[in-house]
């Protein structure tokens, strides 16, 4: 079973600011903001959906590879794939635009301040699920708005079994396109917030969703996940962490353990652990893409996690 994995490309430049922003943005003054802060911190990780998401299915083994587009800049990250052994067969440059980036800065008290740009990103549409051969597998993640609508419609229309993971994407649709999403998926994949969205804005209930879709499953960050399928819901629990070092891509992680499982036709409660163990690995790691493991030492904390074999 060959996955395809639709989604972002992205370079995360991440700052440190060391001081706090409360001590700069002064509340009565924001109506002409003008601040400068100086980061002497800084790191740039290989980063968005699809490419994280094919990184950690790649570690595990699985049968994949991403499609989406990327810039005139992506030559570093292309190298990086080609190390890892990650597939660039479905990546399609767009020659005028970058790669999407997206500049964080941090402050002590961990808060935030992040610009986006989508950049080459906004042309995922170019790329085709039929491009691809001999896939029985594929998954919509956050991208270009029109993308996504394309790439489920192509999945749907050539029989495909997908998984709809709207992610950071969800503000960009509207009740009837997720209800729309929700018909042609066969999974469905949020966090427990995206899930709220869900439900209010298709004015369903998660129980109702998984009538109509094989499963749908809904992460809740250290309280491990819940996979609603075969009329039942599998409360999965978290996989103890030696320590959190940053949360950024533990969802990629935990999908791509959930591919891996589908792919190796698992039950859901090993489906659930697999995956959340990702998720607790990547977390124990600054950025989305430099965690590893072999095969061999991902079922011994299998084994230590759950207490079976995997």
């Amino acid at each position: 079973m060959s996955a395809l994995i639709c989604g972002s490309f992205a370079f995360d430049n991440i700052m440190v600011f060391q001081g706090r922003f409360k001590d700069h943005i002064l509340p009565e003054q924001v109506h002409i903001l003008n601040v400068s802060f100086l980061v002497p911190d800084m790191r740039r990780e290989f980063g968005g959906c699809a490419g994280n998401i094919a990184y950690n299915l790649q570690l595990l083994g699985g049968d994949g590879a991403p499609m989406g587009t990327v810039g005139a800049d992506f030559a570093p990250y292309a190298d990086w794939m080609d190390v890892q052994g990650v597939s660039r067969a479905y990546l399609q440059t767009v020659e005028h635009a970058f790669t999407a980036q997206a500049y964080i800065t941090t402050d002590q008290d961990d808060n935030q301040i992040t610009a986006f740009h989508p950049g080459a990103m906004n042309e995922a549409h170019r790329c085709r699920v039929d491009d691809a051969a001999g896939v029985t597998l594929g998954m919509v993640s956050p991208d270009g708005r029109q993308g996504m609508i394309e790439h489920a419609e192509q999945f749907a229309e050539a029989g495909i079994p997908f998984i709809f993971d709207p992610g950071q994407g969800m503000p960009m649709f509207d009740g009837d396109d997720l209800n729309r999403f929700a018909d042609q998926a066969s999974y469905l994949a949020f966090n427990d917030y995206e899930a709220k969205l869900m439900t209010e804005r298709t004015g369903k209930s998660i129980e109702e969703l998984a009538k109509g879709v094989r499963a749908v499953i809904v992460t809740r960050v250290g309280e491990g996940s819940d996979i609603y399928a075969d009329d039942k819901v599998y409360r999965i629990p978290a996989a103890p962490v030696t320590r959190l070092a940053d949360p950024t891509g533990c969802g990629d992680a935990y999908r791509a353990g959930l591919i891996h499982g589908l792919q190796q036709g698992m039950d859901w409660e090993t489906i659930g652990r697999v995956a959340g163990l990702m998720g607790a690995i990547k977390i124990e790691h600054a950025g989305t893409q430099n965690h590893r493991f072999s095969r061999a030492e991902f079922e011994a904390r299998f084994k230590v996690a759950y207490g079976r074999d995997l």
